[in-house]
């Protein structure tokens, strides 16, 4: 009888089969069947657009590092401001994705859809009320972030564009978010590359003034990355109302509906109050390392640009375990939910470890790839050197709290980045960059220690359970 049942079993899907299906966009339902199926089917997109989503900070760097210390010090700069919008964006992202997961899980694609609505009204709004006054504003926010005038002078119009475009950036995770949370992994991998192809053709055209194109310098860069996630951002829209698989916007669905908008704001708070405090956190290093000079500040910036680079793709394994969460919760398996976190995190630091090794061994070829100047090189190795010793930590943290907020709990990640970022890490990095005399290099390793801290925090607290019982 039980070799009849095992000859009676369906043999296994062949992974390549697997991966082509994840690429093309899967039906599968993923609250029933493998988990290790599910994983792969969402990863390889999320993955995948996270890599791409982090091509547009590489090859800014890649190209405006031809311009000298001061255009990439100019990009650092920006970047840090940007960041506060990104905490929004990344806020109310997490919580469309949960609320957009949970409803799919409870095969409710109609409230799927009405929650994403509100999710892009709120994301319209918030675009108008930012980007607007940054655009006016831009020379006297990097003065404030201790740009000297050679640098406001330089880039000037790149901050211009950079923050008054910040809307583009803002759709753009919002419509991923409801794509991803809806399992529709693949379209917004898809719509990354629209955007991507358009920057990478854009960025150097526009910078040092190639056929047609007129020679902009720094401002060329965001000029580029805001046309490609412009166009992006449009194709979203176009596919949202065309419809997928698993989710589509009706017309009649497009209006205000305030019990879910407020609910989704509720929970976006909370969200957009840990990217806060996460994000805010690298504006405070970006101007304890400004401290110490252009050079400094480049190298800086370059390490991180590499080393987001590589984060992003474990974002995007994180990203699946938030909607396998939010997906299992709403159709109430949660020890589905909860064994589909611990398996992702297990590949996601066998991802980063493996990184980590490389650039321990090998950061300053990494580094010589964006810049051959020999008072930045040193600095961004030792940086990105420093940092890679924390990759196996980071892995499980970050798919640990990001499992929190799938589940619709961002209260949890925001208590833990609030005691791990403002109250060790800055505090950290000025003691040990100025008292102790260690410089920049402080900053670097006040990093590693507060992220340590914030991975094993978030470790005990999901073993704990309470995120199960969350609702939404």
């Amino acid at each position: 009888m039980e070799t009849q049942e095992l000859t009676a079993a369906p043999p296994p899907i062949p992974i390549w089969s697997s991966i082509r299906e994840a690429l093309r966009g899967s039906h599968q339902d993923f609250t029933t069947g493998s988990l290790n199926r599910a994983i792969l089917l969402l990863a390889i997109p999320m993955v995948l657009e996270m890599v791409l989503e982090s091509l547009f900070a590489v090859v800014d760097v890649f190209w405006v590092g031809r311009l000298g210390a001061d255009a990439v010090a100019t990009v650092g700069l920006t970047e840090s401001l940007l960041s506060l919008v990104f905490a929004v964006g990344l806020g109310l992202s997490l919580s469309t994705t949960a609320m957009v997961a949970r409803r799919i899980g409870e095969k409710d694609p109609a409230g799927a859809a009405v929650a994403g609505v509100q999710a892009i009204v709120i994301g319209i709004a918030i675009s108008l009320l930012v980007g607007v006054p940054c655009a006016f504003l831009a020379p006297r926010l990097l003065g404030l972030m201790g740009a000297s005038p050679q640098i406001i002078a330089v880039g000037s119009g790149y901050a211009r564009i950079a923050l008054g475009g910040s809307g583009a950036i803002m759709l753009l995770f919002l419509n991923n978010a409801i794509f991803r949370g809806a399992g529709d992994a693949a379209i917004a991998m898809r719509l990354l590359w629209v955007s991507n192809i358009i920057n990478l053709v854009l960025d150097p055209c526009l910078i040092f003034g190639w056929g047609p194109f007129p020679k902009l310098g720094v401002t060329g860069a965001a000029l580029a990355t805001f046309t490609g996630r412009s166009i992006g951002v449009l194709y979203q829209f176009y596919r949202l109302m065309r419809g997928t698989e698993r989710i589509r916007i009706l017309r009649q669905q497009v209006r205000l509906e305030l019990g879910v908008l407020w609910r989704l704001l509720r929970v976006s708070l909370t969200g957009i109050l840990q990217f806060a405090i996460a994000h805010t956190s690298w504006i405070g290093l970006v101007r304890i390392v400004s401290l110490f000079g252009s050079a400094a500040l480049a190298g800086y910036t370059i390490a991180i640009r590499i080393l987001i680079f590589i984060i992003l793709p474990s974002w995007g394994l994180s990203n699946a375990a938030a909607t396998l969460v939010g997906q299992n919760l709403g159709a109430k398996q949660p020890e589905r939910a909860a064994t589909s976190v611990w398996r992702t995190g297990f590949y996601n630091m066998l991802f980063l470890g493996i990184i980590g090794v490389i650039f321990i061994f090998f950061a300053e070829p990494a580094v010589r790839l964006f810049t051959n100047d020999p008072e930045v090189v040193p600095l961004a190795a030792s940086c990105l050197r420093t940092l890679s010793y924390g990759n196996v930590g980071y892995a499980y943290g970050m798919v640990m709290l990001q499992a929190f907020n799938g589940a619709g709990d961002t209260v949890t990640p925001t208590i833990v980045y609030f005691f791990g970022f403002w109250l060790l890490e800055i505090p950290l990095a000025y003691a040990l960059a100025i008292p102790w005399h260690m410089r920049s290099k402080g900053v670097f390793l006040s990093i590693v220690i507060a992220e340590g801290a914030i991975d094993a925090a978030g470790v005990l607290l999901f073993k704990q359970g309470r995120w199960k019982r969350q609702q939404i």
